[in-house]
């Protein structure tokens, strides 16, 4: 009896042959930039193989496409809606800031959205991102002070800030809490 093959392998198939295709790569080169072999690749995009995740992942990094794009069906609706309580949340490790991560994942490592919401005298410390990565910081709510490198401000409510983060850098609120947007870029 002939099992019918599930509708994500065509989907998976056709993407990623659309996306090589796009960015004008032979199955070669493709092959050369993730590790994976000539055939395998050939035979994911004319359906015959189904991939490992480990496999999925070196051919979507090497096309710098998005892992999870490739595996959804169709497309939803224009306009995306994450109410406030769906939003992924992260407690930086009880320093007393809370982050809210507002961009959509495939945009991370290039251009990130966050709110940051701090305690009286949370902090956020960081170690550096990649070469020319770059943050800008605005505050929507009280002050923050902002160390990038041996360089320190302080900002108030509706000030801005944009500040290499490819050094160490730490953001720290005074007595009172604060709240901010970080915009990500690069690294």
């Amino acid at each position: 009896m002939n099992t019918p093959r599930p509708d994500i392998l065509d989907r998976l198939a056709s993407r990623l042959k659309a996306a090589r295709q796009a960015k004008g790569l032979s199955l070669d080169a493709v092959a050369r930039l993730s590790g994976v072999s000539r055939s395998m690749v050939s035979q994911i995009e004319r359906g015959t193989s189904s991939p490992t995740v480990a496999t999925l992942w070196n051919l979507t990094q090497a096309l710098h496409v998005d892992f999870a794009g490739l595996l959804e069906g169709e497309a939803g609706p224009a306009i995306e809606h994450l109410r406030a309580e769906a939003v992924p949340t992260i407690d930086a490790r009880g320093d007393g800031c809370r982050i809210r991560i507002l961009s959509p994942p495939e945009d991370a490592g290039s251009h990130e959205l966050y709110e940051l919401i701090f305690a009286p005298g949370g902090s956020l410390v960081s170690d550096p991102h990649g070469p020319g990565c770059r943050e800008q910081l605005t505050v929507i709510a009280g002050a923050l002070d902002v160390t990038s490198g041996t360089e320190s401000r302080s900002a108030a409510e509706g000030d801005t800030l944009r500040y290499p983060a490819d050094v160490p850098h730490e953001l720290r609120a005074g007595d009172a809490p604060a709240r901010a947007f970080l915009v990500v870029r690069g690294g």
